[in-house]
């Protein structure tokens, strides 16, 4: 049984994915999709580039996912299954690169600058 393995990355999410032959179970962090992800609309996000290649039942995949937030797990996890996918069969990169799947969303939190209370943010100006 082959086994393929990609990441894919959102903010300050890691997702590291095997996708092999099986019957559609995805395992999160050695749980269920929707004991990880209870909101649907998250699992709706992890779930589009199956849903694309109408997959979904075809896979079972294994996930580690570190870092960040509930959505840029979400959002990690896709890329890293749609590069999974293209692994598998290189011809559905078209598909999943015209539904935006393939594009790692490289915005990244701006480190906060000394002297200042965030980023961008300043101090009020005081004349007198």
């Amino acid at each position: 049984m082959e086994v393929n393995n990609a990441i894919g990355c959102r903010k300050s999410a890691v997702a590291r994915v095997y996708v092999s032959e099986g019957a559609g179970k995805i395992t999160i962090n050695g749980r269920d999709i929707e004991t990880y992800f209870p909101s649907s609309i998250l699992r709706y996000i992890v779930l589009q580039p199956l849903n694309k290649l109408e997959v979904a039942e075809k896979y079972d995949i294994k996930v580690n996912l570190d870092g960040g937030g509930f959505k840029g797990q979400a959002e990690a996890l896709r890329l890293a299954i749609a590069r999974a996918l293209v692994k598998i069969n290189p011809e559905d990169k078209a598909a999943l690169k015209a539904e935006g799947f393939m594009t790692r969303d490289a915005r990244e939190v701006e480190r906060k600058k000394p002297g200042q209370p965030k980023a961008r943010k300043h101090f009020q100006f005081s004349k007198r």
